[in-house]
């Protein structure tokens, strides 16, 4: 007579993917492998999305060849580091062109706080409005500018601006239009106690994912 022994398996677990796909785990084995395959992967995703609030653009990695991607610095850009997500078919400006971005920017400090983005900047059909400068006319932070000169349109790239391609003084665009933001962006890059205390480099680093709308000819 064949005795057959019953094993309880666990009650169904499941993982939730960075694309929100669940996974049955039927074994307490298999669920630790899977997770950690999901963490490992969560993290590989999250490397390579843009950070936004809902309302922005979002890109990840190819799962058929998962690599962490790496910052390069532009040349001649005074140490701005990029990282292409999206590359245009669109045309190149040249300076005196007017290009429109729309743009979401954050602090490397206060955890990566966001101060502005063009995508909370709606018109009156709901639409967010771009950010339009005359490229070369220095109104503009220089990363931001130097950034868009090596863009196509359609592309969209983040880019890490250190202090010296940032904000100099607080005339330079682009501007927070709400007073807070504006006002705590400011008091953070331009904050004498801490810049005493060698703060600099970590206050005045800021990171822009700068999606490439549109350019005009003048």
């Amino acid at each position: 007579m064949r005795v057959m022994k019953l094993v309880p398996l666990p009650c169904p677990t499941y993982i939730y993917t960075p694309h929100a796909h669940k996974i049955r785990a039927c074994s307490s084995s298999t669920q630790k492998s899977r997770r950690a395959f999901s963490l490992s992967a969560l993290t590989l995703s999250l490397s390579a999305l843009v950070f936004s609030n809902g309302n922005g653009p979002t890109t990840s990695i190819s799962w058929a060849n998962p690599q962490v991607p790496k910052f390069l610095e532009l040349p001649n850009s005074g140490g701005v580091k990029s990282l292409d997500l999206r590359i245009g078919d669109g045309e190149t400006p040249l300076d005196g062109d007017v290009v429109a971005i729309h743009y979401y920017g954050r602090l490397a400090a206060k955890q990566g706080w966001r101060f502005d983005s063009t995508y909370d900047h709606k018109d009156e059909t709901g639409e967010p409005i771009p950010f339009s400068f005359v490229l070369g006319s220095g109104k503009v932070i220089s990363g931001i500018e130097t950034a868009v000169r090596s863009m196509k349109v359609g592309s969209l790239r983040r880019v890490i601006i250190p202090p010296s391609q940032g904000y100099q003084n607080t005339s330079q665009e682009p501007l927070p239009p709400n007073y807070f933001d504006r006002q705590r962006l400011f008091t953070t890059i331009f904050n004498p106690t801490r810049l005493s205390n060698g703060e600099g480099t970590t206050l005045g680093t800021v990171i822009f994912d700068i999606e490439f709308v549109s350019l005009r000819h003048l």
